[in-house]
């Protein structure tokens, strides 16, 4: 299923996905936004949220954790590092998770297992290999039983009933392998060669849906079952150089590099041709027996070869002067085939060269001010498999100000922006499970953030955005109309305060605030969604190698909807969730 990721709509949820996580000690996270096309491959502007692998240590690390919450979630883990030779040449690390959970309303359980080996390799002095390898297998409801409808109204349904919530009928097997390497060497202190490979292979052997197709009189529903095969493999292999170097007094370090990335896919989906019993809302029965007169209706194909070329200077002139500049040129080719009726799509080749610029200057050591313009290109997939839209293309400009205060032990950030996006991919509104290729699009706004520690033990992280997104240029949408998701305001506070000393020391509190404006619920702008403001709390201790944590999400169960493309696909908010949480290291 698409989800749409329009550039307003991304920028508006990464602080919030790095809040809701920053307790979770297995992920560490970087909160990157701004224009990321120019390095991170060929990606939009807005922001991206940077997941980093732990690596291999070199002195020995044991961690056991357990996790249980209620509604039947539990979680063990490990993690353990060392070395595997006496001189520390060879470093090891190995981290596994299991976790399962009943769900929320009517269904929605399912089951997820984690393993993930790497080693390091010294190979002398400058170089170093580091080899990695992910198992990652999910089964179950993939949001839990969390689907939900809009009533003519504009309420939704009730908390008890779940739209997709057929056990029988809602499910989904999928099994991704991840593995690779990153190869460094140092020439010298000045510069350094860079290579890595990464390989993903993503296969989803079963995955059945009982699909909402019309509510009746506000009473019953309407549904069309399918089922569906995919698999997605993606090659890709990256090389740079990075050198640092003066001419004069002037500073660089220039980034040269190459990649190139081969992604090929298969899909396959079973209609039935008898219509589903309807769900009546009023004396809701998910116990439908699994339709036996399946068709293959669809079978297909289809392969994106990329290659991009990129060139980076950071220069400082001075310490109050730094200049950012550089570009990347990509070069797309895509093709599918529709095996079931032979139909070969024409190969479709496209080339762009994104540009990227920025320029810092520093009035004081606590005051910085940026400015920055970036495009982006990117061939977009989605599952419309006899289709091959068109790249998606983005421009942003962006300028702001940094600032430290409280002797650096806060720091602020005050940005304004806009970012327009053409050929922009989203859901089809008469099908969720279908995409549509739009116009135009265009988002401003400012925001507001602040982190840092104001006194000893107090840290505290808070946002504030206003965003002005809209349909600018369109034939299936009407000009002016919202984009979705996307609200006018939000805001986010995360505080916590940890005790320094004495018996309680180690000991925690923490409370968080997330407030999301009233939004609209697909690009036709058809019905709007609620604004809500839920709270968060935490309470933890640790002392030396001893962690424990108690994190309550949703404290006052406020009922809410977290993300909408149609009126028949919409996920409520999860209710009151409280997670209990002990490890140990040595």
């Amino acid at each position: 299923m698409y989800l749409a990721d329009n550039c307003a709509y991304l920028r508006a949820r990464l602080l919030h996905f790095v809040l809701k996580n920053q307790l979770r000690e297995s992920l560490k996270l970087q909160l990157l936004k701004g224009p990321g096309s120019v390095l991170f491959g060929a990606l939009e502007p807005g922001g991206v949220i940077n997941t980093i692998t732990k690596k291999p240590l070199r002195e020995p690390y044991y961690k056991l954790g357990f996790e249980a919450g209620n509604r039947g979630f539990y979680q063990p883990s490990i993690d353990l590092s060392g070395s595997l030779t006496t001189d520390k040449n060879i470093l090891y690390r190995f981290i596994a998770a299991y976790n399962t959970f009943d769900g929320y309303f009517n269904g929605g359980g399912k089951n997820n297992t984690f393993i993930a080996p790497s080693i390091s390799l010294n190979l002398g002095d400058r170089t170093s290999l580091d080899l990695f390898y992910e198992y990652s297998r999910y089964r179950g409801d993939l949001y839990g039983g969390l689907h939900t409808a809009v009533l003519s109204d504009g309420s939704l349904l009730p908390r008890g009933v779940n739209v997709w919530g057929n056990p029988d009928l809602t499910f989904d097997n999928r099994q991704s392998q991840q593995y690779g390497f990153e190869l460094k060497h140092n020439f010298n202190d000045n510069l350094q060669v860079r290579s890595a490979l990464y390989i993903n292979n993503f296969q989803v052997p079963n995955q059945r849906f009982a699909v909402p197709i019309a509510i009746v009189d506000d009473r019953f529903i309407d549904y069309l079952y399918l089922d569906r095969f995919y698999s997605t493999n993606i090659y890709f292999g990256q090389i740079d150089l990075v050198g640092k170097f003066n001419t004069g007094s002037i500073k660089h370090q220039l980034v040269v590099g190459f990649d190139v990335e081969d992604k090929s896919g298969s899909f396959s989906s079973f209609t039935s041709q008898e219509p589903l019993p309807r769900l009546d809302l009023l004396n809701p029965i998910y116990n439908v027996t699994r339709p036996s007169d399946l068709v293959q209706d669809f079978v297909s194909e289809s392969q994106t070869r990329s290659y991009g070329v990129y060139l980076q200077d950071q220069i400082e002139f001075s310490n109050q002067w730094k200049l950012l500049i550089g570009g990347r040129y990509d070069l797309v080719s895509n093709e599918s085939e529709t095996l079931f009726n032979n139909t070969d799509e024409p190969v479709v080749t496209d080339g762009a060269f994104s540009p990227r610029i920025g320029l810092v200057y520093q009035p004081s050591d606590t005051v910085s001010l940026y400015a920055s313009y970036s495009r982006s290109f990117v061939q977009t997939t989605s599952f419309t498999p006899d289709q091959i839209f068109e790249p998606t293309r983005g421009t942003q400009y962006e300028v702001g100000i940094k600032t430290d205060l409280l002797d650096r032990r806060l720091s602020a950030t005050l940005a304004a922006y806009q970012i327009t996006k053409t050929n922009v991919v989203t859901a089809d509104p008469n099908n969720p499970f279908l995409s549509i290729q739009t116009g135009e699009q265009q988002s401003q706004g400012i925001e507001l953030d602040v982190a840092g520690e104001i006194l000893p033990g107090w840290r505290v992280i808070a946002s504030y955005a206003y965003t002005d997104a809209e349909i600018t240029k369109d034939k299936t949408f009407a000009v002016g109309n919202r984009l979705f998701n996307v609200p006018y305001n939000q805001a986010s506070l995360w505080t916590t305060y940890e005790i320094q000393q004495g018996d309680l020391k180690g000991l925690g509190f923490g409370l968080g605030l997330f407030y999301i404006g009233e939004r609209q619920g697909d690009l036709a702008n058809s019905f709007e969604l609620d604004d809500y403001l839920r709270t968060d709390a935490a309470l933890y201790y640790r002392r030396d190698g001893f962690r424990a944590a108690l994190n309550i999400r949703n404290l006052f169960d406020t009922d809410y909807a977290s993300y909408s493309n149609s009126p028949l696909y919409i996920r409520r908010g999860a209710p009151f969730t409280i997670t209990g949480s002990i490890s140990w290291e040595f």
